[in-house]
């Protein structure tokens, strides 16, 4: 059987692209994917994120070859890469499939809770449960990403982010400075932020867990597609 990998992926590399057909699965460690909608006026806006709780292959688990959006790497970062073809054959094995069906209803339920998010609460709530989101996904208080690029992922104007981002750094919850957000304090962050992260947490905590990738085996490449390791943290 083929192999997977371990790849870095940089901000914008592409996962798949708009009606084209899916040729590769990630599988983030500590990288975040987008999926974005774009309009034909060539603006866009995010329509979900993926970090290392799932995988890139919903198209393919729900039986497509292409996706009507497109992904690309929103917060740089590694993920276990496999061929499509691959992943088919996989999602066969009935313990990866049933996990795999627990992923697709927890997103399923974020996406209608998080278009509730964009209606119904501010651009400083919205932007507070962003940054403790992906937080959670990279294990980590530094996050690379710019204001212009946070705002497209909100659904909001640059200037909307730009004073959110100065609220929480006069509030001493984070610190902006040439591209890279530092979070200082998360507990500020999780008492500005909307009910809709702990609904996310409620929703993926089960497979948010630290990821070491296969320790040692890492270093000298993946292993064998007998052993992927699965965003729960398991091998097949």
């Amino acid at each position: 059987m083929h192999d997977g990998s371990i790849v870095s992926l940089a901000v914008r590399d592409p996962i798949y692209a708009a009606g084209e057909r899916i040729e590769k699965v990630y599988f983030p460690i500590d990288c975040v994917l987008s999926v974005v909608t774009r309009m034909v006026d060539g603006s866009q806006i995010e329509v979900g994120t993926i970090g290392r709780e799932g995988t890139s292959a919903i198209p393919l688990m729900l039986g497509a070859t292409t996706s009507l959006n497109e992904s690309y790497c929103q917060v740089p970062g590694r993920a276990i890469a496999i061929d499509a073809g691959l992943f088919t054959e996989l999602k066969t094995i009935e313990p990866f499939r049933q996990l795999l069906d627990r992923y697709v209803q927890a997103y399923v339920n974020m996406l209608g809770q998080l278009a509730a998010c964009n209606r119904l609460h501010n651009v400083n709530e919205r932007c507070a449960r962003w940054l403790l989101m992906t937080q959670d996904r990279v294990d980590s208080t530094h996050i690379r990403l710019t204001h212009e690029y946070l705002a497209m992922m909100l659904g909001t104007r640059r200037s909307g982010v730009t004073i959110a981002a100065g609220t929480f750094q006069h509030a001493g919850f984070i610190r902006y400075s040439h591209g890279v957000i530092a979070i200082l304090d998360r507990s500020g962050l999780e008492g500005a932020s909307c009910e809709c992260y702990l609904v996310a947490r409620e929703q993926f905590g089960g497979f948010l867990r630290i990821v070491d990738p296969i320790g040692a085996k890492a270093s000298a490449g993946f292993a064998s597609c007998s052993q992927i390791w699965l965003p729960s943290g398991s091998l097949i």
